[in-house]
């Protein structure tokens, strides 16, 4: 697994040597872009606004832009100072806190943590400090050049930091728009809500969940490249114009209703099915009763004489 990242952490007076390693990886399918004449990749010219000539990568600088159209120009010397001095010092552990107090909308990406040399003993020790308090440590870290907070926590038998964002980078809920104020909501409506959701509960088991799109998409790739004819998926159920909630709320525990035993059909396909079976073999009965028909016999050719 490569190393992105290496450092120490610390807590106390505790100082473990450490390596970070991506813990996730982006597995969206990167589509090229082509000139529709020739298929032939496009290419994206930097182009400066003024001179309207491209600008080769040693000509260009970085800069902030305080204001419209004013700049701070910052020297790629004095940026790269900045981050190896910040870099280079120890990750410390501020505060440990309840893993449950942290709400997921501060998550931001994972990271595991694997012990560098000398470091396997003390690694040892936070991972079992944690698991043994149910507690999370809380830090700060600078990766690519941006400070982070992290979360040190423990996941299976390894150490994870899970960066979170500031927050100030965390928009308030109060603004987003139309959502209603208050619970206009009947009693029935509450009680087949929670009827509904008690029969779609499950242990979360994370094997079960794929990306179809993603899956499909290579699947289309693939028959392309090959020359094969390509099918269109089955196009799924589509939901019935149901207006009111209550009559949404029990069409759909009737949909997630378990299916009978034994069968795997549903009771009212077996019915249906045995009083097509029926009226079959009544038929045939039917058919088997009617009396057969005589054929007529064909009228004897005359020869005509000549």
């Amino acid at each position: 697994m490569h190393t992105m990242w290496k450092g120490s952490i610390s807590f106390g007076l505790v100082n473990i040597p450490i390596k970070l390693h991506t813990a996730t990886e982006d597995k969206d399918i990167k589509l090229r872009t082509l000139h529709n004449k020739c298929h032939a990749p496009i290419k994206y010219e930097k182009i400066c606004t003024v001179c309207e000539q491209e600008v080769k990568p040693e000509d260009i600088v970085k800069a902030y832009e305080y204001t419209k159209g004013k700049f701070v120009v910052l020297d790629q010397e004095d940026l790269e100072k900045l981050r190896k001095e910040n870099e280079e010092k120890a990750v410390e552990i501020i505060d440990f806190v309840k893993m449950e107090e942290i709400d997921p909308i501060y998550f931001d990406r994972s990271y595991y943590m694997s012990p560098n040399e000398g470091g396997g003993k003390a690694y040892s020790l936070l991972r079992k400090a944690l698991q043994e308090s149910q507690k999370v440590g809380i830090a700060k870290i600078i990766i690519r050049s941006k400070e982070q907070m992290a979360v040190i926590r423990v996941y299976e038998n390894t150490l994870v930091m899970e960066t979170i964002h500031f927050p100030d980078e965390v928009r308030r809920a109060g603004d987003v728009p139309n959502v209603p104020a208050d619970d206009k909501v009947t009693d029935k409506e509450l009680d087949t809500a929670i009827m509904l959701i008690d029969q779609l509960t499950t242990e979360f088991e994370p094997e079960k969940y794929t990306d179809e799109y993603r899956t499909a998409l290579l699947e289309l790739i693939e028959a392309k490249r090959t020359g094969q004819e390509t099918v269109t998926p089955t196009a799924k159920e589509t939901p019935s114009n149901v207006t009111d909630l209550m009559a949404a709320l029990q069409a759909s525990i009737d949909r997630t209703k378990p299916r009978s035993e034994g069968t795997g059909r549903k009771e009212p396909a077996i019915k249906k099915e045995t009083t097509i079976k029926r009226e079959t073999a009544a038929k045939k009965e039917t058919i088997a009763k009617k009396p057969a028909v005589p054929r007529k016999k064909a009228a004897p050719k005359v020869k005509k004489e000549a």
